[in-house]
């Protein structure tokens, strides 16, 4: 069996945890995720813990997956999901206008972008960009997204990246 499936996930203390023939069901303090159950493989509440099992061998891989994604969804639901991101360049700035975050990132024009539903951004600084929400898929997608915008270049550094991301630099062209 899946080394991934035979860990038990914790329910934390206010999650409430439901499996019906279609859905999966997680509701929190922070919010309510869902998703479509996969087939061949079976849940079991015990303890206050989630074991995952596969119903049958072909469906060993589908448990740890499976087990992984309700896992993400637990933290989701009780903690919250975070991607900080920094923006390196001379006159790179971040800031929120209502719900649209503007970007001046060496463009003859600001890039206006705009959150999706369940996603929520900040920008302590000028030159820093917190996004969060609960599904951690949407908020690496949405991450990605504004860091696809100005991706860091090899030569000086310059652009949007992740924090603690690093950028391995290149030599200049030489005579």
């Amino acid at each position: 069996m899946s080394r991934v499936a035979k860990k038990p996930i914790a329910l934390p203390k206010g999650i409430e945890f439901n499996v019906t023939a279609e859905r999966l069901t997680i509701k929190g303090p922070k919010g309510s995720l869902s998703m479509a159950r996969p087939g061949g493989v079976e849940f079991k509440i015990d303890n206050g813990e989630i074991q995952v099992a596969p119903a049958a061998a072909q469906n060993i891989p589908l448990a740890g997956t499976a087990r992984a994604i309700i896992a993400n969804m637990v933290k989701g639901v009780s903690e919250g999901f975070e991607r900080r991101l920094d923006l390196v360049g001379v006159g790179y700035r971040a800031a929120m206008q209502g719900g649209d975050l503007s970007l001046s990132l060496g463009f003859s024009h600001p890039v206006l972008f705009k959150a999706p539903q369940g996603v929520s951004i900040e920008t302590p600084t000028q030159t820093e960009i917190v996004v969060k929400g609960t599904d951690k898929q949407q908020v690496g997608e949405v991450a990605a997204k504004i860091r696809g915008f100005r991706p860091p270049e090899p030569y000086k550094g310059k652009g949007v990246r992740y924090r603690g991301e690093r950028i391995i630099q290149k030599e200049a062209k030489k005579a």
